[in-house]
């Protein structure tokens, strides 16, 4: 989309530019000087704007020398890019018009790159022909520098034509002569050429000897592409040999080049269609037929990315639907054990303990995997959101950020479901104030009483002591999930928190807490299963009310942990109370807890900030990036351990976010090893933090703070100016 974006606005400045302005400095060399300028930044689409000003100027004043240069030039640029269609048209463009002048060293540049277009599209014939025209013309002009290059090309034709002994004698000319930093690019690629020779007949040692040499040499003149064709070359060979792992190693290595090719071609144009570029020089009308076709296919494309995007959340729908079957054919098959072979009690325990702790980690899993996928739609639904869709999209957009948040917190209610099962929760015992935990509360959740039209009391015994000694975390969780269903199945009614103490022995306060509603209320025969899993009363409440049903079950087993039990009174059209029992402990050390402001962050703070980002999956590189940019902050992405390490070593970064799953040595391994000779640095881990993961056990190896996939854009962005802009 943005690319889209970016390159709609590079054709309305063309056309401005080309069509209603008028340069005073209007002429060749200075359009000349710019799109050299250009060049060097690797600004190709200015460089491509700038020639095509000289062309026309040329053209506008019948200099059609200057005009053969500059599409030439234009010509040579197209095939540096490999456009090589597009580089023979101009080229052959320009050698018509230097036909009506004198032979001159442009002239035989010429044809020598339309023999080099021809050879990249394996036209051999015509590529014999231009060869042979550069060769004649830079003969009559006695330029000596291109006879190795001429050479070079024919024997090159006479490999492709299997005339292999002109070839060979050609290119061991070439070989021969001694090395010197003009003819290392020659003399590489003549080596690779012999290599083809051997290889073609069969002499596989004597071509992997061949290959070696220029890869050696190529490594002395860095020319990528030729570097792409030797590694290439070499895998086909060890395949030929049998020689598996050599062949897979020199494959990987050419494909990774070949990739990182592309992508500098690409960053350079900056724009993707050439033939959009060349229209761009028509007449306004067929323009904006041009663009109206662009908006039809980007509107399909983004209907195809919707799709893709409904089609994913179908299927993690699916595959959680899938994993609650599965568990509830463990569930009854356990039972069903247990009730048929009570002479095998020992067995049939130990069985049902494994089915038990393969759904935990069944589970747990899903939950942990499925954070990726559906942090890449979270993420792409962000950003397409933050480019200005159209008023019809946008409906379509926001339903699918409520599907990905929805199912963001139903992931998370199963994982914490599935740590209270597995024992990998641990109760903390600090001091709390117990009215501030309720009216924090009170606070937070006053939006939804009032949406619902509800009045919202807290009646808190005075006698309770202020200063409590127990896990605030675990009642919030608690409080949360009771008073959230109070308000969402009540509308314009009343919602009670009542805390009342019942005695206050040894410094031991027993309190009793009752949550009451004059809401929807529950039947008689659903009152027993309301605390099961995905158990909402009935179907039409799921459909109307919403929620995963999750809630009430959380709260039994945290009630469990804290030694209670949760206990429930309704009728149905007359609400519900529920209540619970805790024994806390007095703090005879009053503290007085101020309440908690949220800081507000200023994010032009963080701009221009240089931020390493370790990640191994392509789509959340691509997000991440994204994000990034879009607030201008520079970003590197590196995608694993080992070289996450060293970049941090050569370079100065004000960040690093670091994924905790890596190839190789992971996340928090890097992070130790970073630490023994950065301990400034912020790194901030992200992960899909799964069943045996904790944010504490990630800070241990040095981290400085952890966000969980799928993160929130506004809590991430609020996390990095914490750390960019101390």
């Amino acid at each position: 989309m943005k690319l889209q974006i970016k390159y709609l606005i590079f054709v309305i400045l063309f056309n401005s530019t080309l069509y209603s302005q008028k340069e005073e400095t209007d002429s060749i060399s200075y359009y000349n000087n710019l799109a050299n300028k250009n060049s060097k930044l690797n600004q190709f689409k200015e460089v491509f704007f700038f020639t095509q000003k000289a062309i026309n100027y040329a053209q506008e004043h019948s200099k059609t020398k200057e005009q053969a240069i500059q599409t030439a030039k234009l010509g040579r640029l197209y095939f540096g890019l490999k456009k090589y269609d597009d580089a023979i048209e101009k080229l052959t463009e320009s050698i018509n018009l230097f036909k009506t002048h004198s032979p001159s060293p442009e002239y035989a540049k010429a044809y020598y790159y339309l023999g080099l277009s021809h050879i990249a599209k394996k036209n051999y014939k015509a590529a014999e022909t231009a060869i042979n025209k550069t060769a004649a013309i830079s003969k009559a002009l006695q330029i000596d520098e291109n006879i190795d290059l001429i050479q070079l090309q024919k024997a090159i034709i006479y490999r492709a034509n299997q005339k292999f002994d002109i070839a060979s004698r050609i290119l061991n000319s070439i070989i021969s002569k001694p090395d010197n930093p003009k003819n290392m690019d020659n003399k590489a690629e003549a080596l690779y050429q012999m290599g083809l020779i051997e290889e073609y007949n069969n002499r596989n040692n004597l071509a992997l000897s061949y290959y070696n040499k220029a890869l050696n040499l190529n490594a002395k003149n860095q020319n990528l592409d030729q570097k792409s064709n030797i590694l290439l070359a070499i895998s086909l060979v060890y395949d030929k040999m049998l020689d598996k792992s050599n062949a897979y190693s020199f494959l990987k290595l050419h494909l990774n080049l070949k990739e990182s090719i592309a992508i500098s071609l690409n960053e350079k144009l900056g724009i993707n269609d050439y033939e959009a570029f060349k229209k761009n020089q028509e007449k306004l009308n067929t323009a904006r037929i041009n663009k109206q076709k662009q908006e039809e296919e980007k509107t399909k494309r983004f209907s195809r990315l919707i799709n893709y995007l409904s089609v994913a959340l179908i299927a993690i729908l699916s595959l959680l639907s899938f994993s609650l079957y599965r568990n509830n054919i463990i569930r009854k098959k356990s039972n069903l054990l247990l009730q048929e072979k009570n002479d095998e009690l020992l067995l049939a325990k130990e069985k049902t303990e494994k089915a038990s702790n393969a759904r935990a980690d069944f589970l747990s899993i899903v939950s942990h995997e499925l954070r990726t996928p559906l942090n890449a739609i979270n993420g792409i639904t962000h950003l397409l959101l933050e480019e200005n869709p159209k008023k019809t999209q946008l409906h379509y957009l926001n339903s699918l950020q409520y599907s990905g948040h929805y199912l963001t917190s139903f992931i998370n209610d199963i994982l914490e479901i599935n740590k209270i099962d597995s024992n990998k929760i641990q109760l903390e015992f600090v001091n709390f104030n117990l009215k501030q935990l309720l009216e924090d509360i009170q606070n937070s959740l006053i939006e939804v009483a009032t949406k619902n039209r509800n009045q919202f009391l807290l009646e808190i015994d005075p006698n309770i002591p202020n200063n409590l000694i127990g896990d605030p975390i675990k009642l919030s969780q608690i409080f949360m999930n009771l008073i959230n269903n109070a308000l969402k199945f009540t509308k314009n009614g009343k919602v009670s928190v009542v805390a009342q103490l019942e005695s206050f022995e040894e410094q031991k306060a027993i309190i009793l807490f009752e949550i009451i509603d004059t809401g929807i209320g529950i039947p008689s025969e659903k009152i027993d299963s309301v605390f099961d899993s995905f158990s909402q009363g009935s179907t039409e409440i799921n459909r109307k009310y919403g929620g995963t049903g999750l809630g009430l079950t959380i709260v039994k087993k945290l009630l469990n942990l804290l030694d209670s039990e949760i206990h429930v009174k309704s009728e149905l059209g007359e609400g519900a109370t529920f209540s619970f029992k805790l024994a806390l402990t007095a703090n005879n050390i009053h503290t007085i807890l101020e309440p908690i402001e949220e800081k507000k962050f200023d994010l032009s703070a963080i701009k221009g900030k240089n931020i390493l980002v370790v990640e191994d999956n392509k789509i959340n590189q691509m997000i991440t990036k994204r994000m990034l940019e879009n607030k201008e902050i520079i970003c590197e992405v590196i995608d694993n351990g080992e070289d996450a390490i060293q970049a941090v070593k050569s370079k100065n970064y004000d960040l690093v976010l670091m994924d905790v799953h890596l190839p190789g040595i992971n996340g928090t391994i890097a992070t130790k090893e970073i630490r023994n000779f950065d301990t400034t640095t912020p790194i901030i881990a992200m992960t899909a933090i799964s069943l045996n993961e904790n944010r504490e056990m990630l800070l241990s190896f040095g981290m400085n703070d952890v966000i969980t996939k799928p993160f929130i854009p506004q809590d991430f962005y609020n996390l990095l100016c914490k750390f960019l802009t101390n």
